[in-house]
């Protein structure tokens, strides 16, 4: 359980970047302007609690304020990013999940993200925005 987590949370986190109701995404200001946060993300999860794996660093591909692995689909995102940069996303695999919260700002990110249930683990997450 403890790798799935850390790959999780990193998911995120790489993440690991997340807002309102979906996951690891961005969200950008209404009105047809472009989605600020939009475009490739590079996300480095840290484990600062339990024992999950120690470290881990992920792609995200946000698209209309929504995010996803890029990967493939290892995993699922829900959450989003608001208009002014706030994530908070849910980044789950199978039945392992993981909270992610945090902000983006133009190029970087940060945040933290926790896990539930029989081996809890927890810390944060790095974002640089790549493409």
């Amino acid at each position: 359980m403890s790798g799935k987590l850390s790959a999780i949370a990193l998911s995120a986190i790489s993440v690991v970047l997340l807002g309102g109701t979906g996951i690891p995404v961005l969200a950008a200001s209404g009105t047809g302007k472009p989605k600020r946060y939009d475009g490739k993300w590079s996300v480095e999860v840290i484990t600062e609690m339990g024992t999950c794996d120690r470290a881990y660093r992920y792609g995200i591909v946000i698209e209309n304020s929504q995010a996803r692995y890029a990967g493939g689909n290892d995993f699922t995102v829900s959450g989003g990013v608001q208009p002014n940069g706030a994530v908070r996303a849910v980044i789950s695999r199978g039945s392992d999940s993981a909270r992610v919260v945090g902000r983006l700002s133009e190029g970087y990110g940060n945040g933290t993200w926790t896990t539930a249930g029989s081996s809890p683990c927890g810390g944060r997450w790095d974002a640089e925005r790549r493409g």
